[in-house]
């Protein structure tokens, strides 16, 4: 069942050669020699998270090469970057866990009428709401369970994404590659960069302190992975301006974490004035990153072909659940239930049955991946295909637009290989620590600390609270990531850019 890549830069190689970027800057590149097993997982999750980021972070490295001559290293270590990639586990304010759960009551995997099982996604009310109205029961998981015995879970994903709500049946890989979804995503890459109009090449000042100083990021993204690309961009240096709505629900658990080094404004799109504020905000904004349900904000007149048309030489990039194309091309989605939909859970199960010998009702019981892999791996390609487009805009010039979807990262790190289930569940691979305040030693050393930002909202505020939360896996040589402040909330800054550096 193992299977290897020839050695640790092979993943990121063939990536970063397919978007066309130059092949001398690899040697940079220092990744992990054995990653694996970095978590416990058959799949090779140190690599996948090792290299996500490593890319991240090279690619930035060039953007800053190409403004100022000056190249440098970019250094990986795997078991940092699985903390990394679960980092909305690992914070603390004044030393305190967040109180609450990151998952609602009701969210999760239930069994159904033809022995198998469905997930359901509720941590938006609206989306717990249309399920609980489906099943016409109380909001526990005993009622939803006893509900859902009486469905047949195919056809309870039908009926769910026919009231446009989350939940998805488990598969196994073959039934998902016989899927007409996954036979539409079967060959699509981890990332895509299309070119979306013409522009001149991008010219810049040479003396850059930052890989992306002066580089304005519009993020409308909530949840995990657009976040946690934003997040990446501004530890690279980038003036990244988070827009989130005064009349959606919000994550505060999540967005106190993904935020770390950005700037928090509200917009309600659904006025006038919101849209003029976001439009005008867009005009001087150098990457547009949406990750809002396919089509959101393209009616709102924020589509990849308006946006490069009034702001030539802008990089659009765009997170979906499914990818572009196939019948569910539309279709919400999230990174559990993506995991649960397309066989990763179901491959994880088998492999942990095999170490363990553990079943239910004669089958491997579901099993998710250790962490959200799929929304930070995902997160760490848009950063990527977004330093890598800005790379384009001075090199060819023209406006880019950046796709990745978590089905397709999903698929990625699938065809990265797995490990036996005895190396990957063995005593010797290492698992994480429980999660304590104060934090276990091993996350210590990879957390730093952050100020709370004083905002622009005019709250007067006695006392700015810390947070320490896991710094940046990816190490720059010359230019290593920034994170000195944290906004803490979604509305501290006033809906302007900051002034360009001189």
């Amino acid at each position: 069942m193992s299977t290897s890549p020839s050695d640790s830069l092979a993943p990121a190689r063939a990536v970063w050669l397919a978007n066309g970027l130059p092949e001398d800057l690899l040697s940079h590149l220092r990744l992990s020699e054995h990653p694996d097993p970095a978590i416990p997982s058959s799949f090779r999750l140190g690599s996948a998270a090792q290299t996500s980021i490593g890319l991240s972070g090279l690619s930035a490295a060039n953007f800053h090469a190409l403004r100022t001559g000056v190249e440098q290293d970019v250094t990986v270590d795997a078991r940092h970057a699985v903390f990394d990639i679960s980092s909305e586990k690992w914070y603390t304010i004044d030393g305190h866990l967040p109180e609450g759960n990151f998952w609602d009551p009701i969210a999760g995997l239930y069994r159904t009428q033809d022995n198998n099982h469905v997930r359901i996604h509720t941590n938006f009310p609206h989306h717990r709401d249309g399920i609980l109205q489906i099943l016409g029961c109380e909001a526990t998981r005993d009622a939803v369970q006893a509900k859902l015995t009486q469905w047949n879970s195919y056809d309870f994903e039908a009926e769910a994404a026919s009231r446009k709500m989350c939940a998805f049946a488990y598969r196994s890989f073959d039934e998902w590659d016989k899927h007409p979804q996954g036979q539409a995503q079967a060959n699509a890459p981890p990332v895509q960069l299309i070119k979306i109009g013409d522009a001149p090449r991008r010219e810049l000042k040479s003396n850059a302190e930052m890989p992306l100083e002066n580089i304005r990021v519009l993020d409308l993204c909530r949840v995990l992975a657009g976040p946690a690309a934003g997040r990446a961009l501004a530890a690279f240096g980038a003036d990244v301006l988070l827009v989130t709505s005064p009349s959606l629900p919000d994550l505060p658990l999540l967005d106190i974490e993904t935020s770390r080094g950005k700037r928090t404004t509200q917009l309600d799109l659904t006025s006038p004035s919101g849209v003029d504020t976001l439009r005008s905000l867009a005009k001087d904004a150098d990457v547009f990153l949406q990750a809002y349900r396919p089509g959101g904000v393209d009616e709102k007149g924020f589509s990849p072909s308006e946006l490069a048309e009034a702001r030539p030489g802008i990089v659009c990039a765009n997170l979906r659940a499914f990818g572009w194309d196939g019948p569910w091309k539309d279709r919400r989605g999230f990174d559990s239930l993506v995991q649960t939909t397309t066989g990763i859970n179901h491959a994880e199960a088998e492999a942990y049955s095999a170490f363990t010998g553990t079943t239910y009702n004669g089958k491997p019981p579901p099993k998710p991946l250790p962490m959200q892999a799929l929304d930070h791996v995902a997160g760490y390609f848009l950063a990527f295909g977004i330093n890598a487009a800005l790379c384009k805009t001075i090199t060819e010039g023209g406006s880019w637009e950046v796709r990745v979807s978590l089905a397709a990262i999903g698929q990625w790190i699938r065809s990265l290989g797995r490990l036996d289930p005895a190396e990957a569940f063995s005593p010797q691979a290492k698992g994480f620590p429980k999660q304590t305040a104060p934090v276990d030693p091993e996350v210590a050393g990879f957390s730093t600390s952050l100020t709370e930002s004083p905002g622009d909202d005019g709250k007067a505020r006695n006392q700015l609270r810390t947070m320490t939360a896991i710094e940046p896996a990816a190490v720059l040589s010359r230019t290593p990531a920034r994170q000195t402040e944290a906004p803490m909330g979604l509305n501290r800054h006033n809906p302007a850019w900051l002034p360009l550096k001189p």
